[in-house]
């Protein structure tokens, strides 16, 4: 008679994703707290959506070579963040291509 005690089955808080144009698990936690933004993206971004900006910011980071230690690429990151979730889509450095395309 094993039970499951140990491991919680909280139900996952859904979100209508902006990104995906879908209902969606949300995220467990608020990122960039104390950001208007971050709030933002709570609220209208799921956990699977923030994974693939997570990719899409490794990408950028890398092909600007960003220092996020600036405040300058800071800024940048966030504005291609927003634009990402809530607009046309962060851009792409010039001449990138899509893998696969």
């Amino acid at each position: 008679m094993a039970s499951d005690s140990g491991a919680s089955t909280k139900p996952a808080r859904m979100v209508y994703c902006v990104k995906l144009k879908k209902e969606l698990p949300g995220m467990t936690e608020v990122k960039f707290d104390g950001h208007p933004l971050g709030q933002r993206i709570y609220d209208n971004v799921s956990e699977e959506a923030w994974r693939m900006w997570v990719e899409q910011m490794k990408m950028i980071m890398n092909e600007y070579r960003l220092n996020l230690g600036t405040p300058e690429a800071q800024e940048f990151l966030l504005k291609q963040m927003e634009e990402y979730f809530f607009g046309e889509g962060a851009a792409h450095p010039p001449g990138y291509v899509a893998p696969g395309h």
